[in-house]
């Protein structure tokens, strides 16, 4: 499998506060990977190290093959990049944002140029300055994306965003055009706009890479699991598969993370002798709020 975006180690400090540690990841050619976790998870630093805005304080990130503290004119003419923090020339307007960007890509495409735009429905000549935050970042992908890069980088694209600019801007990325393949990363922490784009998704939690796998994977793999005793609530063994949720009642119940094992049921029914055992698929919300909430008990418990 070819890694658009490879990283070894990659670790950057702020003083004593460690925003990425010793990340290793790997993002597949041509899909689309979604960079998830809470605020101040290590996203958006992750992003700056990769785009070479900031310098790691350690390891190495390799995108589209170049080291990212080389990348140059030429590579950076391959890639999109998209920030919810992107400062546009607010004196131009669209059209005039679109004709300074076009002679810098050799492959813009001028047609896909204005069935985005249509798509998109940036019609405002007025200067970018007075326009929506929404419009704004509508032109900011249309120009990210009018040049076809192999590879588009998004940070936290929908963040303050109504919800019929989302669509819109989901649409795009969803039905963009053209037979070469294309790679995306997107960090957010908006989960459901997420799960109508991503095929692969990375969980960071304070700087660490958690979990990093296909989405069909891991649905598959994490399961809510309710046990429901006779009489008064049972122990729940110690198990690193089985996150705790709580107990109301009789009830019993946490996330079994390794359920699509041949021997699951066998090894909680094994378990909670006598109970009645009901098990439920879960969301990517879910998967999130549960791996969220285990980091943060994990870390109370230190």
């Amino acid at each position: 499998m070819t890694s658009a975006i490879e990283t070894n180690g990659l670790t950057r400090r702020f003083g004593r506060l460690e925003a990425v540690h010793g990340l290793n990841l790997s993002v597949p050619e041509g899909s689309v990977f979604a960079l998830v976790g809470p605020n101040g998870a290590g996203k958006t630093t992750t992003i700056k190290l990769l785009m070479n805005l900031v310098s790691p304080t350690s390891g190495i990130a390799r995108v589209l093959g170049v080291e990212s503290r080389r990348l140059g004119p030429a590579t950076l003419a391959r890639i999109g990049y998209v920030s919810e923090n992107q400062q546009l020339p607010g004196w131009l307007s669209t059209d005039g944002f679109l004709d300074y960007l076009r002679p810098f890509y050799p492959t813009w495409d001028e047609r896909l140029c204005r069935t985005l735009r249509s798509d998109l429905g940036l019609t405002a000549r007025t200067p970018l300055r007075v326009q929506s935050r929404g419009t704004r970042m509508k032109t900011a992908l249309l120009a990210s994306l009018a040049y076809r890069p192999e590879l588009v980088i998004l940070d936290e694209p929908f963040t303050g965003l109504d919800p019929m600019v989302r669509d819109e801007l989901i649409r795009a990325l969803l039905e963009l055009p053209g037979e070469q393949t294309c790679t995306m990363l997107i960090s957010s922490h908006d989960i459901e706009e997420v799960e109508r784009l991503a095929d692969w998704i990375g969980f960071l939690q304070d700087g660490r890479l958690v979990i990093a796998e296909p989405v069909e994977s891991l649905l598959r793999r994490f399961c809510m699991v309710e046990v429901a005793f006779p009489e008064t609530v049972g122990t729940m063994p110690a198990n690193d598969r089985w996150l705790p949720q709580g107990a109301v009642g009789r009830m019993l119940r946490f996330v079994d993370t390794d359920h699509s094992s041949p021997e699951a049921t066998a090894r909680i029914s094994a378990a909670f002798p006598g109970a009645d055992i009901r098990d439920s698929p879960m969301s990517l919300r879910e998967i999130f709020v549960a791996l969220a909430r285990h980091a943060v008990s994990s870390a109370e418990a230190v």
